[in-house]
């Protein structure tokens, strides 16, 4: 699961969802027979392969999550699954550009004063290269909200400018700037860019060069984590990144400024924002950067394979079926002997439970009526990159996807006797994660009233696990239907469910490991989430999409 870190971008709301009664499903003694083909031996099995040290945390991109794609490939190849990846493969290749910032060669110069890359400056993104003698403009907080009549950019001309904002306290993303007070984000109607802007959508939609984020006492306090997030190199998918903004130009490069490197910019000035000034203005100093780059190209992959369905009409028609099989990787500054990242439950166990899943299907004496769709995403802790790509680039016919069901962190089952409760000091906690009986259920009533009920009935009809879906309430400051690569799907228009055991102690940490796993638990919610794929592979029609999805929850 993709992590959030520290203050988020933006806060969104769910909408409670309105609760369907569960549809009675009569789950066949066949039905039960195939399911129990799932075993916790078997998925201990494959979850200590996938985890081992040998993957090396499965980064994107990364020689372990390539070994991971062959280990997936060679099951599915011997188990007679369809390739339905890129010319008749198994794999979705994606490609990425990465470019390295050259410190020697990146610099800002301020009333002839130099400041060095890394020390008072760090890319967050953009493609530019060369040297620029833009002019600022200093835009508050960056955020053009109609609905609310807040307008930083009144009177301001930012084309071929960087317009420089205030930062809070944001260390990672690409949204570095939060809400303005009293603002959520319903009130942000209406079209992005044309009614809604942050910062770099406006930049982008109205020619500014760049965006520079100025750093608050936070910021500047915690500049090691900056340059550690951002670093020097810059990983992107080459598909999904904008190389020009609208006007044809080159996209905005984002930057964050030290504290130094900001004072010096509005030393004189009729105001600064680190002493609180608020109104917008030009800054009438002379401002040059030069950044300096070096290119080339990675690649990494899905994995997609399909199981045909029985019925010739139907078998046009699919459920799909996923779950994210990269991690963190492996972190060499990391404190203590153990630097490898193993991502067992997060989301090893998402991994190994849709493998489980194919190999059950597999071996069941009959096939099911629709076809099933696999997908393993790469990159979605690097931002929902591979279903992101999958949806918006997709190698089968996604019109077809009648649900897709996402499996992501199924393993963890909390010890009453050890329970970590949350504090502002302690962030390594478990108190919220699920028993063993227990699983959060995520998005199901949210755009299907007839998924719901499928999901309901056929547990209900087959182990009644407890389905906790605290995680729809309005209230979730979590934001977990944004943070896992159903979000994709259910904005693509396809009903989803999403399958999650809450965050622990060992989540994102070294700590994560095979040993941990509640193999018993994840033997449960693996066959029920078989049964539940099973029983929509078999409906009559396919599920109606009468719910819209609201209009909080359609952008990340």
């Amino acid at each position: 699961m993709k992590k959030t870190l520290l203050t988020l971008f933006l806060s969104f709301g769910l909408l409670m969802p309105t609760a369907a009664l569960a549809q009675a499903v009569k789950i066949t003694p066949a039905e039960k027979k195939a399911a129990e083909a799932i075993t916790a031996a078997q998925i201990s099995n494959y979850l200590y392969f996938v985890a081992s040290d040998a993957m090396g945390g499965r980064d994107t991109p990364s020689a372990g999550l390539d070994v991971t794609a062959e280990f997936l490939k060679m099951n599915l190849q011997r188990w007679g699954f369809k390739p339905a990846g890129d010319n008749g493969t198994y794999f979705q290749k994606i490609a990425l550009r990465r470019d390295a910032v050259d410190p020697k060669g990146t610099s800002v110069t301020v009333g002839g004063q130099k400041f060095e890359y890394g020390e008072d400056l760090v890319r967050v993104s953009g493609n530019s290269t060369g040297t620029f003698n833009p002019k600022i403009v200093y835009a508050g907080n960056g955020w053009m909200i109609k609905s609310k009549n807040l307008n930083p950019y009144q009177g301001l001309d930012v084309k071929g400018k960087i317009i420089a904002v205030f930062g809070e306290g944001v260390i990672g993303g690409r949204n570095l700037v939060p809400l303005p007070a009293g603002v959520t984000q319903a009130d942000l109607t209406g079209t992005r860019g044309t009614d809604w802007a942050d910062a770099v959508t406006y930049a982008r939609t109205n020619g500014a060069v760049g965006v520079m984020v100025l750093a608050s006492k936070f910021l500047a306090s915690n500049w090691d984590a900056i340059t550690q997030n951002f670093g020097r190199t810059r990983l992107v998918v080459d598909k999904l990144a904008p190389a020009v903004n609208p006007q044809g130009e080159p996209a905005p490069t984002v930057f964050i400024a030290s504290e130094k490197l900001s004072n010096a910019i509005f030393a004189g000035e009729k105001g600064n924002p680190l002493a609180g000034a608020t109104e917008s203005f030009d800054v009438s100093k002379d401002f040059s950067f030069s950044v300096a780059t070096k290119a080339d190209m990675a690649y990494t992959q899905n994995v997609v394979a399909l199981w045909e369905g029985s019925d010739p009409k139907l078998k046009s028609e699919m459920v799909a079926i996923g779950a994210h099989y990269d991690h963190v990787g492996t972190n060499p500054n990391a404190p203590g002997d153990d630097k490898i990242w193993n991502g067992a439950d997060d989301d090893g166990s998402g991994t190994v439970a849709v493998l489980s899943i194919a190999e059950a299907l597999a071996k069941a004496k009959t096939r099911p009526k629709r076809s099933i769709l696999f997908v393993w995403h790469c990159g979605e802790e690097k931002g929902l990159w591979g279903s992101d790509y999958f949806n918006k680039f997709p190698t089968v016919d996604i019109k077809n996807v009648i649900a897709q069901l996402n499996i992501d962190m199924i393993g963890r089952s909390l010890d009453p006797a050890k329970v970590i409760k949350c504090t502002p000091t302690v962030r390594r906690c478990n108190e919220e994660l699920s028993k063993a009986n227990e699983i959060y259920v995520i998005g199901k009533d949210m755009m299907s009233s007839t998924l719901g009920s499928i999901v309901d009935g056929t547990n209900k009809g087959y182990l009644n696990l407890e389905y906790n879906t605290r995680y729809d309430d309005p209230k979730d400051t979590n934001r977990f239907f944004f943070r896992s690569d159903h979000f994709n799907y259910a904005v693509n228009g396809i009903p989803i469910t999403f399958w999650f055991d809450g965050v622990h102690e060992d989540y994102h940490q070294a700590s994560d490991t095979p040993d941990k796993i509640d193999y018993a638990k994840m033997e449960k919610v693996t066959r029920t989430i078989f049964l539940t794929m099973w029983e929509l592979t078999d409906l009559k029609e396919r599920p109606k999409v009468d719910k819209q999805l609201p209009p909080e929850l359609s952008q990340r």
